[in-house]
């Protein structure tokens, strides 16, 4: 026990010095140290698993948690197009759809290749009826052979479905 106690007196400044406190949480169940990027990202994944089930209030809760955390992950690390990405998508799910739009397009500007970020942009282009946008997205994905290119693709192809 006294080891401990010397060992942790030792080891929490230099731990103290290098994570901000504020950025990091502690997993219960596993005891590891989980980010705000990572506790919002979860959630997300939760909410996606919610919605396929029809369960949207609890949905739209996870994805409002979800923002939170991204904010502050936002703040750690500003200039990360992948939180970037995760507060559009927040957003779009949430009905902020000017709010999702400049949060995608400033993670365009940091990582223009992005797909992530191209398809759930294109995406919000469909939802808000921008159709030659979100067919810019398609075509600028067209070459990746990725499955961001194909779930864009079915999306602006239902949607001229049930349009037409």
């Amino acid at each position: 026990m006294i080891m401990f106690r010397k060992f942790f007196i030792l080891l929490f400044p230099i731990l103290f010095l290098h994570f901000p406190l504020y950025a990091l949480t502690m997993d219960s169940t596993k005891g590891q140290i989980i980010t705000s990027y990572m506790s919002g990202e979860n959630r997300i994944l939760k909410a996606k698993k919610l919605e396929i089930k029809g369960k949207t209030k609890k949905a739209k809760k996870l994805y409002k948690e979800a923002f939170r955390f991204l904010l502050k992950a936002n703040k750690e690390k500003p200039t990360d197009p992948n939180t970037l990405n995760y507060l559009g998508y927040t957003n779009r799910k949430l009905g902020n759809y000017e709010d999702a739009e400049i949060y995608y397009l400033l993670g365009l500007d940091l990582e223009p290749n992005h797909r992530g970020l191209n398809e759930y942009l294109g995406e919000l282009y469909v939802i808000t009826g921008r159709m030659y946008k979100a067919e810019e997205k398609l075509e600028f994905l067209k070459n990746c052979k990725c499955e961001e290119y194909k779930q864009l693709k079915e999306i602006i192809e239902d949607t001229k479905k049930t349009k037409y």
